[in-house]
């Protein structure tokens, strides 16, 4: 892979971890209109269809790849969407996003299983220590106490793992040459279908009127076009440059982008430990993806 191509990969991940670390202020504000399902729903739908008028082209799959798509829609549309939102409500929302960034962690290990990838390096193993000790003080930074809550937790574990699934599903489908839109696109399609399941057990009842206010409607607008048809687009192509690995490490960056939006945005403070917090993460993420080359080895095979 040449060095422009390489930065292409790293941009795109970049991008996409900037966008969804934003994401929790859309959320927020929508949380007071619709409940977590309606949201998510509503948010993918309009997702499928702004992929459908940017790429109305048929795809055309062969059988025997169909249940990619299939496993990607389950992993990474309905199962880890899902698993966080009922994680959040019992557990804290720190606990949640502590726990689901150990995903890049279970990435590294199921690409070594199933795309037969080179072994975790040390520097790997370092970065994520470090990665997390970040993510640790920027999550506890004094406001708010630990503690265990067995079920939410769990669940929180559950939506990092699908997410390694879906990365290295996103992986392998990449390797089949179909157009990145077309596949988001069906990824998201199978995803929505098993969706549907779930809001007959937690309830669909949205007041669709409330979608008149400008400030609903333009959060619910940027979830659905740039947080989910951009950004799942832009993370899968990052996913087919870089590998799943080298793109699942920027999930690190999720907490450092949403501390920075609260200051710029909420103005919220920013105290020494969470500095600290955002210091350490950068040179995790550093670390985890900075991999040793060997001659007559794929530079994305190294992690």
């Amino acid at each position: 892979m040449n060095s422009q191509q390489n930065r292409k990969g790293h941009i795109l991940a970049f991008i996409t971890i900037v966008i969804w670390g934003t994401t929790y202020i859309s959320t927020k504000v929508l949380l007071q209109s619709f409940a977590p399902v309606e949201i998510l729903f509503i948010r993918f739908v309009i997702g499928l269809f702004a992929l459908c008028i940017i790429c109305p082209h048929r795809m055309r799959v062969e059988r025997k790849h169909e249940k990619y798509f299939v496993l990607a829609g389950l992993s990474g549309i309905t199962l880890y969407y899902l698993f966080e939102n009922i994680a959040l409500v019992y557990t804290q929302a720190t606990n949640v996003g502590v726990i689901i960034s150990v995903a890049p962690f279970f990435t590294a290990i199921l690409a070594h299983i199933f795309l037969k990838e080179k072994k975790i390096t040390r520097n790997f193993i370092l970065g994520f220590i470090i990665a997390m000790l970040g993510i640790c003080l920027i999550s506890y930074n004094g406001s708010t106490a630990f503690a265990l809550n067995p079920l939410g937790d769990l669940l929180a574990l559950m939506a990092a793992v699908v997410w390694s699934v879906y990365s290295i599903v996103t992986r392998k489908i990449a390797e089949l040459h179909y157009d990145t839109i077309q596949t988001t696109r069906r990824t998201f399609l199978y995803g929505i279908i098993f969706m549907i399941p779930a809001l007959f057990i937690f309830g669909f009842h949205p007041v669709y009127t409330r979608l008149l206010q400008p400030v609903v409607l333009l959060n619910i607008l940027f979830l659905g076009f740039c947080a989910c048809a951009l950004c799942f687009v832009t993370w899968n192509m990052a996913v087919k440059i870089l590998g799943a690995v080298k793109t699942s490490i920027y999930i690190y960056l999720v907490p450092v982008i949403t501390i920075v939006t609260s200051v710029l945005i909420l103005h919220e403070k920013m105290n020494a430990m969470s500095v600290i917090g955002v210091l350490c993460t950068l040179t995790g993420l550093f670390l985890s993806g900075k991999g040793k080359e060997n001659k007559g080895r794929n530079r994305n095979e190294s992690f």
